[in-house]
């Protein structure tokens, strides 16, 4: 009886551990297969990182701009005119940010969002880089640059989140099997 308790117990263990391995993001970073251990798609605790360990673990392009604050070139990236049913998440964390609902076709050459998730999956920031007054949007988690907001977007928010594709992932939405 011991034997078959310690058994169950050891297979619960590791279904808790494969299940932890497989949440976690694995990355190529340069040339290197990397664990991301800041990576979870359920923790919304704020992280605070620096961008010397956020350089191990995230891909080159990621991290320039997540980090760095650069941007994709308009139309190039994989969400402009993507149409999946899904959510979009922060690809630095997992950090859940926007419904493939709330996203629209705003023609600016990024995907464009009406409104975030939650109220606090995304933090605001002023941004005046290039001679411009602009307000920048963050990752709420890990502060990841994700691209800018704006008043010019549809009803009933009237904001435009425009957003880099390379600081989104998305996860289309599971369908239910009929049997």
């Amino acid at each position: 009886m011991k034997s078959k308790v310690k058994l169950i117990g050891l297979s619960i263990f590791s279904l808790f551990a494969f299940q932890n391995i497989a949440a976690q993001k694995i990355q190529k970073v340069n040339g290197k297969n990397v664990v991301n251990p800041y990576y979870s798609r359920t923790d919304t605790k704020i992280l605070k990182v620096s961008n010397a360990d956020w350089k191990k673990v995230l891909e080159k392009n990621l991290f320039a701009v997540s980090r760095l604050n650069d941007t994709e070139m308009a139309f190039s990236g994989k969400y402009n005119d993507f149409k999946g049913i899904g959510t979009y998440y922060c690809a630095a964390c997992g950090n859940a940010l926007f419904r493939s609902d709330a996203k629209f076709s705003s023609t600016c050459g990024w995907p464009s969002f009406f409104e975030t998730i939650r109220p606090k999956s995304v933090i605001y920031k002023t941004d005046n880089s290039y001679n411009m007054e602009r307000t920048e949007v963050r990752c709420g988690r890990c502060d990841a640059h994700l691209g800018h907001v704006f008043d010019d977007g549809p009803a009933p928010s009237k904001k435009r989140f425009c957003m880099n594709s390379i600081s989104l992932e998305f996860e289309p939405n599971q369908k239910i099997q009929k049997k």
